[in-house]
C-alpha cells in the first residue's frame, strides 16, 4: 500500500533527478550557494571549465582556498551574496567579472550572471551563478555584434537563406539590390525576385549547403523578375542587358551550421555580395571598344593590300562581323528609273557568303517592301534600328533577311555628299538589340565601305 510519505519521497526524488538533468544539460557553467555561502549545486559545465567535480565542490563553505584565491575570497563571496540584499521579487540579475582557480592551479577570468533565489516569503535563500570564460563570452558577443552589424548598416549586401533556399534575413542593401524590401523577402524563394541567372545562384547555394562552397568570390549576372517582364511602349520585351537590366553581383557564400548540434547539419547559407554592375558594364564597354577598334585596324591593313576596291569592301564586312552580328549585307543604289519611288537597291556583297546563291559581280536586285529599314536609311541618311515582333520567323521572311533574324541595324553609305547604299547588320535569337554604341561602330564600318564603293565606281567597277 502506497502511503503519502512514499508519494512525497518519490516526488522529491523525481524533482531532484529532473533538476540534476537540467543543470548538467546546460551550456553554461553554473553553481549555487545558500544564504551562508555554502555550495549547493555544481553542474558538469562548471566541472569541465574548472576541473572540480560536483562531489568535491558541493558542501564547501565559500570558494576561498580552492576555486578562488584566499586574497580574493571575501570580495567574490560578497559579490555572490550582494543580490540577496537587493530589494525586489526574485532579486535583480547582476553581471560580475572575477577570477577563479582551476583544479590544476591555473587562473581563469569569468563573466558571471548572479541571481538571487527567494522563498515564498520573499526572503533570500541563496543565489545561483551562471558563468563562462570571459574570452568565450567576448567571442560570442563579437559574433552576435558582427551578425547584427552585417544585417543593419554593412557596406556589403547580406542575404541569408535556410536549407530550403527561402529567405530568412536580408539587410537593406541586399533588398535594394533586388528591388524589394526585407519584409517582402522573408520566407520567399529567390526565384520570386530573380529571373535569368537564378539556376546559377541556386546551384551555388546548394553546393554551399553540401559543404562545397566556391573557393573565391563569384561574379553573377542576374536579371530581376521585374526586368524580365518589362515591356516597351510597343509591347515588346525590353532587352535583358540593356542599361538597367542585368545586374552583376560579386560575392561569396558561407555555410551556416549550429555549434550546438551533435552533427553539423546546415542551418542555411549567407550570401555576402556587392552590386558591381556599373564598373563591370564600364569594363565591358572598354573591352568591346578596344576589340572593335582592333578589328577596324586589321581590316584597314588588309584592305590596303587589295587592288580591287570591292574586294577591300568584302574584307571590311568580314572583319566587322566577329562578336558583333551574324550577318552583314551590302546594298548599293542601282539605276533609278522613277525618281518618285524609293531607290532600288542591289546586293553586291554579304558576309558570310551564301553558298546556295552566290552573288554575281553585277550584284542581285533586292525588292524591299514599303517601310523596309534599308531604303529608309538611304532616303533619310540616318541609321535605322529594328527588332522583330512576336513572330520573328515571319518578320524575317517579310524583310527578306536570313531565317532566325530578330534584330537589324541599317546604316547609310555616303561619300562626297551622295547616298551610295545601305549596310545592314543582323542578329539572331538570344542576342540583344543594337544599341547606340553598336550604331557608332556600324557607322565607322560604313564610312570605310562607302569609300571603297565610291572608288570602285570612279574606276569603272560595280
Amino acid at each position: 500500500m502506497t502511503t503519502p510519505s512514499d508519494i512525497t519521497s518519490a516526488h522529491d526524488v523525481g524533482d531532484d533527478h529532473l533538476l540534476a538533468a537540467l543543470l548538467d544539460g546546460m551550456d553554461a557553467a553554473l553553481f549555487a550557494v545558500d544564504g551562508g555561502g555554502r555550495i549547493t549545486h555544481w553542474n558538469r559545465q562548471a566541472e569541465r571549465l574548472l576541473g572540480w567535480t560536483a562531489e568535491q565542490a558541493v558542501g564547501r563553505k565559500g570558494l576561498g582556498g580552492w576555486a578562488v584565491r584566499d586574497a580574493d575570497a571575501a570580495d567574490v563571496n560578497d559579490r555572490l551574496l550582494r543580490v540577496l540584499r537587493a530589494p525586489g521579487d526574485g532579486g535583480p540579475r547582476q553581471v560580475q567579472e572575477f577570477p577563479l582557480l582551476r583544479r590544476d592551479g591555473g587562473r581563469v577570468l569569468v563573466r558571471a550572471q548572479v541571481t538571487a533565489v527567494r522563498g515564498p516569503d520573499g526572503r533570500g535563500t541563496g543565489a545561483y551563478c551562471a558563468f563562462s570564460e570571459v574570452h568565450a563570452q567576448l567571442d560570442l558577443e563579437r559574433n552576435l555584434a558582427l551578425s547584427e552589424a552585417l544585417l543593419t548598416d554593412a557596406a556589403w549586401a547580406v542575404l541569408v537563406v535556410d536549407a530550403d533556399l527561402r529567405t530568412v534575413a536580408a539587410n537593406d542593401r541586399a533588398a535594394r539590390s533586388l528591388d524589394a524590401t526585407p519584409v517582402d523577402m522573408l520566407g520567399e524563394p529567390l526565384g520570386e525576385f530573380i529571373g535569368a541567372g537564378i539556376e546559377e545562384l541556386e546551384g551555388a547555394l546548394e553546393h554551399t549547403l553540401a559543404g562545397q562552397a566556391p573557393d573565391g568570390p563569384v561574379e553573377m549576372w542576374l536579371t530581376l523578375r521585374e526586368d524580365d517582364c518589362r515591356e516597351d511602349e510597343y509591347g515588346l520585351p525590353v532587352p535583358r542587358d540593356a542599361e538597367g537590366g542585368e545586374r552583376c553581383l560579386l560575392g561569396g557564400f558561407l555555410r551556416l551550421g549550429s555549434p550546438l548540434a551533435a552533427q553539423a547539419a546546415p542551418l542555411g547559407v549567407a550570401w555576402v555580395f556587392q552590386d558591381v554592375t556599373r564598373t563591370r558594364r564600364a569594363a565591358r564597354r572598354v573591352a568591346r571598344r578596344a576589340f572593335r577598334d582592333g578589328q577596324l585596324g586589321r581590316a584597314a591593313r588588309a584592305a590596303a593590300e587589295c587592288a580591287d576596291p570591292m574586294e577591300a569592301a568584302r574584307l571590311h564586312l568580314h572583319y566587322a562581323l566577329p562578336g558583333f552580328a551574324e550577318h552583314a549585307l551590302l546594298d548599293v543604289v542601282g539605276p533609278q528609273r522613277d525618281p518618285a519611288r524609293a531607290p532600288a537597291l542591289v546586293r553586291i556583297a554579304q558576309s558570310p557568303d551564301a553558298d546556295a546563291c552566290p552573288l554575281s559581280p553585277e550584284g542581285v536586285a533586292v525588292r524591299y517592301g514599303a517601310g523596309h529599314p534599308a531604303p529608309q536609311a538611304v532616303e533619310r541618311g540616318v541609321p535605322v534600328r529594328m527588332s522583330g515582333a512576336s513572330d520573328a520567323a515571319a518578320w524575317a521572311a517579310e524583310q527578306r533577311w536570313p531565317e532566325g533574324t530578330e534584330h537589324a541595324l541599317c546604316v547609310p553609305l555616303r561619300s562626297r555628299g551622295r547616298g551610295l547604299g545601305a549596310l545592314t547588320f543582323l542578329r539572331g535569337g538570344g542576342r540583344r538589340p543594337f544599341d547606340r554604341a553598336d550604331t557608332a561602330f556600324a557607322e565607322d564600318v560604313a564610312l570605310r565601305l562607302a569609300a571603297c564603293v565610291d572608288l570602285a565606281r570612279a574606276t569603272g567597277g560595280s
